[in-house]
């Protein structure tokens, strides 16, 4: 009976695996056709533009600011605070018929004269489309960077049948992120690309567990089904992802609700790569190795003759 009920138990977690990996796949080449024709809302990190730093009356409310500047200037400007009452950090786009930083900022303090006389302006400073440039360039160069890091640490540590599952789950995570980014047209900053960042690392960590396993069960039972390997692995390990999985979401949840409009599209990014990383190291992680034919053989110890 027993058996039985395991039976039907391991049956139904492999369907579920394979029909996920195919959710998986439908909606990465959704995210991609996405992210081709939507692209981003680069952020004045890589588009270049102003900073101002003003100090104004504590009753004034950033809704309020953000309003004024955008009937004004005609585009978007992010109001954030800068960690006192009344002081506010203002980003917008560099204005063409303007490239002097003092002109941008006697601009804001006239705007902002019909809020409040005493408004002063603190700092102001530009950062140019050249730097913009080079920082979005150094952005994909890190991100390339980390994922052939992450290319060599895992060929080395399992043989790149298994290492291929665990490869492609890091992408299929990235991509879901860039997908929202891209649909949402949310800006693209620093902070978000920190966040990618971050994210290959966490999902990096499940998707190694799980693998371990799989490794683990080809070594001490050769001739189980690889199908029933992935999933014993998947069943074995299920209980820690999603302790740790949970954790660690309450934790982004807190920066979410707790952090304000700095922390917004960090902890957004990290939220949705947390849970796509928990799903794509038990769908595609363990499918893809699978497809491959990773089997016992490939992990057969072979013995050191004794004779030189």
């Amino acid at each position: 009976m027993n058996t039985n009920t395991n039976t039907n138990t391991m049956n139904r977690l492999t369907k579920w695996r394979y029909f996920s990996s195919c959710i998986s796949l439908v909606l990465m080449i959704l995210s991609l056709t996405v992210i081709s024709v939507k692209g981003f809302n680069w952020g004045l990190d890589f588009t270049g533009g102003v900073v101002t730093e003003v100090r104004i009356d504590s009753d004034i409310k950033a809704n309020q600011i953000e309003s004024l500047l955008g009937k004004m200037s005609e585009q978007e400007v992010s109001v954030i605070s800068a960690g006192e009452p009344g002081r506010w950090v203002l980003r917008y786009s560099q204005a063409e018929t303007s490239g002097d930083v003092s002109a941008n900022a006697l601009d804001i303090e006239q705007v902002l004269a019909s809020l409040h006389s005493g408004v002063e302006v603190l700092n102001s400073s530009i950062v140019g489309p050249q730097v913009g440039q080079e920082l979005a360039e150094q952005g994909g160069l890190a991100l390339l960077v980390a994922m052939l890091c992450i290319l060599g640490y895992l060929s080395f540590r399992f043989e790149w049948r298994l290492a291929s599952g665990a490869l492609f789950a890091l992408f299929h995570d990235v991509i879901f992120v860039l997908a929202f980014f891209s649909l949402t047209q949310m800006e693209f900053n620093l902070t978000v690309l920190a966040a990618v960042l971050a994210i290959l690392g966490y999902s990096l960590n499940d998707s190694i567990i799980i693998a371990d396993r799989i490794r683990e069960l080809l070594t001490s039972k050769p001739k189980m089904a690889i199908s029933d390997v992935c999933t014993s692995a998947v069943k074995a390990t299920f209980s820690r992802t999603m302790v740790t999985s949970g954790t660690t979401l309450m934790t982004v949840s807190a920066l979410w609700v707790m952090g304000g409009g700095p922390l917004e599209s960090f902890s957004i990014a990290m939220f949705i790569g947390i849970l796509t990383g928990t799903w794509s190291s038990i769908s595609v992680g363990t499918c893809l190795p699978e497809l491959f034919g990773v089997n016992s053989e490939h992990y057969k110890l072979i013995p050191i003759p004794e004779t030189p």
